[in-house]
């Protein structure tokens, strides 16, 4: 096996070697002794000394109750010092000698190959100013750690970059390091798990806060590396105005299936968001004061300031004063409906004014590297963040839409919405879409439903338009749920398009969603309100979750491949919205790979995509590593435009879809079709204590009752990912790929995975994940947990996951997964001491818990939720 890094592996050692003197410190000698043992047998047991391992076992079987909980969170906090190292690794100091990382240098190289292809840089660089990049962060409860917690990991990694040189003294070297200790001691004896469940307020506070802490600094230093090699590429630097990334959120706007998600939360978040950036702002601005103390300016600096000394200062205490008064404005209407004064910011543009005057005056002036300096970061920071620091996206299921129109057209006596046929349903939206008297009567007193989802259209109208994303409608299907939700728009009072954007889930909704937008965008009088351009959602959670990853992957494909042409055939622009998750189950995947494995024409120089739980923390959490994701993201939309991957030759299109139809056939086999499937769900997963355990402020499921299909794709995930079965992200697939092999298929599959970028995809995803699925973890949470009657179940679903094991062995000619990702290999090795212990101490927990039915131990419970924070941990991506 690759060795680690020696610098990771010295990292991963000294913080390790700083929590046991922690540890040693509370609990005693002979307390981090057995934690020591416990780690040994489980590095042992993985070398297959079975002794050591029935040893493990037997140990922490035996552990009084009262000890649960500290040995636990001893190997929660291992695994997350491990993750902070090898973070920090991923962008340390380089030596001279070492490669320059892909993430560093992946625009530079590919603006060298749009070179080579004999494209012009005025054409380069147009294509880069006209990117439009969205992530949208959403707050899902895989993200199960604290903020409070985050923000001290965040710390021991800036630790680690100071001590990254080569000439410090000695004492400089020990200040570091009493930096760590005192950190790694304030972690430790700091709750790791929250004691109650997050508010939805709660979450959007913490997206809020990775902005602040990190992508606030990330944007600015990202862009002013971009414009240099832009301007190394093509001779020109970027326009001041050019944003190709920006945020979004679903954090208060998400309201899909969450009661707690109200008309005023959306209000509240959306004030937060104003206030926040407004103090942000006022930072910058006031150290701008300080700096532009220059006399000379342009005419229109000087006709907005009169002939003063230093008028860039009398130009910047006015737009100081206007950002004050929005700031204390959005905290006063946090607590009353408090109506915005004149000195309150209403619009991007009077933000972003009086920073481009002071710009364009001091390079008029001469003064270009005092313009290019903190005020272009600030310019920056504006056109990407905006009023709000994210635009807010809005969420709801389509029903909600048809009920209220079903509830307004009884009480008219127009007859009942819900009776009517799609044809009468869009002709009459389409008709009250363009009457300009009022539909809503002012004296009806709709039921608390239907008051709800007007009462968020109406907060939609009190906004300006720069704060708002995209109306989602989940379950869509047809062209009357869009136009209902462009109707309930209309008669609340929005007077800008919102984009309203139908979100196509399941197998059968992926397969109708070109003909949906297609019938849509036939719709006579559908143009005139929508424009020119039309945003879709591809939904990856729940339709891999309907049938399996390998046969979402292509509808997925399909789907857009199909929206693609229906969008040329009516000369509308297609914005495509992806709802990817962490992991493979979910539709996960490194973000560069992700891209360039989408459709040829699907990008188009513009890709919208979820963030979601812990992978905004990994992405985004630190500033370094945020810049590498920005560069990531940014080089494969472009390259996916440009030069974007071919079409699949018609033989791979018939060997995917004969793929696809086997996989999903073996999946539901399973899922739907297997009588005890449920039952073993339910006993041999963590999936009940999840439900119970204060993970984010969404309930586990849409309904309180039915099985597998009203769980929702997270919890269903997340429950395999703890007990490393990982079975929703392979299930059917390794069946397919063996049964096309022992046909003679192997070298058309071999062909598909060299030359479609999209297949080869699927292999790697489907091969990173097998390398953490651990056949013999899953069996002890089964013989723990599971009657004996289910277990001949567990045994068929292990032969399954190694049937996809030897079917990926095969396909890639190897004998070791992850062979040629040897890095990845390693980083999942050096954490199975730490994972191993973790899974059997939560089997264990789950015994017990379960044992006492209703009464459950406080203790045992919390010790159950910190293996769930430290398996999650583990595997980096769980949900």
């Amino acid at each position: 096996m690759t060795e680690i890094d020696a610098r990771l592996r010295e990292d991963v050692h000294e913080l390790g070697e700083l929590l046991g003197q922690t540890i040693k410190a509370q609990l005693g000698e002979s307390f981090l002794q057995r934690i020591e043992r416990i780690r040994l047998g489980a590095k042992q047991g993985r070398s297959t000394d079975k002794a050591a391992h029935e040893a493990l076992l037997a140990a922490l079987h035996d552990l009084p109750d009262d000890q649960l909980l500290p040995v636990c969170r001893a190997f929660n906090q291992f695994l997350n010092l491990a993750n902070i190292a090898e973070q920090y690794h991923r962008n340390r100091r380089q030596r001279p000698d070492e490669p320059v990382r892909f993430e560093q240098r992946c625009v530079s190289d590919l603006l060298k190959r749009l070179k080579e292809t004999g494209m012009d840089g005025v054409t380069v660089r147009r294509h880069v100013e006209s990117l439009d990049i969205e992530l949208v962060l959403t707050a899902h409860p895989t993200e199960v750690t604290r903020r409070t917690l985050i923000q001290k990991y965040d710390a021991i990694a800036l630790a680690l970059g100071r001590r990254d040189h080569d000439d410090l003294s000695s004492s400089e070297q020990a200040s570091v390091r009493s930096d760590l200790a005192r950190l790694i001691s304030e972690a430790w004896h700091t709750d790791e798990i929250r004691r109650s469940r997050p508010t939805p307020v709660d979450e959007a506070k913490w997206g809020f806060a990775v902005i602040e802490h990190s992508l606030w600094s990330a944007i600015p230093t990202f862009l002013r590396q971009l414009d240099e090699e832009v301007r190394a590429a093509t001779g020109a630097s970027l326009a001041p105005r050019t944003a190709p990334v920006r945020m979004g959120s679903w954090m208060g706007g998400d309201r899909d299936g969450n009661p707690n998600v109200t008309a005023r939360v959306t209000r509240e978040v959306l004030l937060l968001g104003r206030w926040m950036a407004a103090d942000l702002y006022l930072r910058d601005v006031e150290s701008l004061g300080n700096q532009l103390s220059m006399q000379a300016a342009s005419k229109r600096v000087l006709d907005q300031t009169g002939l003063v000394d230093e008028p860039y200062r009398a130009l910047l205490k006015r737009l100081r004063e206007r950002l004050q008064a929005t700031r204390d404005w959005a905290e006063a209407a946090l607590e009353s409906d408090l109506p915005p004064d004149e000195a309150v910011l209403g619009s991007l543009d009077e933000l972003r004014q009086p920073l481009e005057d002071c710009h364009t005056s001091l390079l008029e002036q001469g003064m270009e590297l005092i313009a290019n300096g903190p005020l272009l970061d600030t310019l920056r920071r504006v056109n990407a963040f905006g009023l709000g620091l994210v635009r807010l996206d809005i969420r709801q299921d389509a029903g909600r839409h048809a009920d209220v129109l079903a509830e307004l057209t009884d009480y008219l006596e127009l007859g009942r919405y819900s009776d009517w046929s799609e044809e009468q349903r869009c002709e009459f939206l389409i008709r009250e879409l363009s009457n300009r008297r009022p539909l809503l009567p002012p004296g009806w007193k709709p039921s608390d439903e239907v008051a709800e989802v007007l009462d968020t259209c109406r907060i939609i109208a009190s906004q300006p338009a720069e704060l708002l994303g995209s109306y989602v409608i989940s379950m869509a299907s047809s062209p009357s749920d869009v136009l209902a939700v462009k109707l309930l728009l209309k008669e609340t009072g929005v007077s800008w398009p919102m984009r309203v954007v139908p979100l196509f889930e399941t197998l059968a909704d992926l397969d109708n969603a070109a003909p949906a937008i297609d019938r849509l965008l036939s719709l006579q009088g559908y143009r005139n309100i929508a424009g020119d351009e039309q945003e879709v959602m591809i939904g990856y959670s729940d339709s891999a979750k309907d049938a399996g990853t390998l046969a979402a992957g292509w509808a997925q494909y399909r789907a857009q491949e199909a929206l693609v042409a229906v969008a040329a055939q009516h000369r509308v622009r297609l914005r495509l919205f992806h709802g990817r998750g962490g992991t493979v189950g979910r539709g996960g995947a490194p973000a560069h790979m992700a891209i360039l494995s989408q459709p040829p024409g699907s990008v188009n120089g513009q890709f919208r995509v979820t963030e979601q739980g812990e992978m905004i923390r990994f992405k985004f959490g630190l500033p370094a590593i945020a810049v590498q994701s920005l560069q990531l993201y940014t080089s494969a939309v472009l390259e996916a435009s440009l030069l974007p991957p071919p079409a699949p030759e018609p033989q791979w299109r018939e060997m995917m879809q004969s793929l696809a139809d086997r996989s999903v056939t073996v999946y539901r086999g399973v899922v739907r079709d297997e009588p005890q499937f449920v039952e073993y769900f339910r006993q041999a997963t963590p999936e009940q204590e999840l439900a119970r355990l204060p993970l984010g402020s969404r309930p586990a499921k849409r309904k309180t009752q039915g099985g597998i299909e009203s769980l929702r794709a997270i919890p269903w995930i997340f429950a395999w990912t703890q007990t490393r079965l990982m079975l929703p992200a392979w299930l059917g697939a390794g069946q397919a790929l063996m049964e096309a092999m022992d046909a003679g298929e192997a070298d058309q599959l071999r062909i598909m995975m060299d030359r479609w970028p999209f297949f080869r995809a699927r292999i790697e995803m489907l091969e990173m994940v097998l390398s953490k699925a651990d056949a013999s973890i899953s069996r002890f949470y089964e013989e723990r947990l599971a009657s004996p009657d289910l277990w001949p179940l567990g045994a068929k679903l292990r032969a399954a996951l190694q049937q996809a094991t030897e079917a990926v062995l095969t396909l890639r000619q190897t004998e070791q997964l992850l062979a040629h990702n040897p890095a990845l290999l390693e980083s999942v090795a050096v954490r199975n001491p730490y994972t191993d212990p973790l899974h059997i101490l939560q089997a264990e927990l789950m015994g017990r818990t379960r044992s006492q039915g209703q009464n459950i131990d406080p203790d045992l419970e919390r010790a159950l939720l910190v293996t769930v924070a430290g398996i999650a941990a583990g595997m980096r991506n769980t949900g």
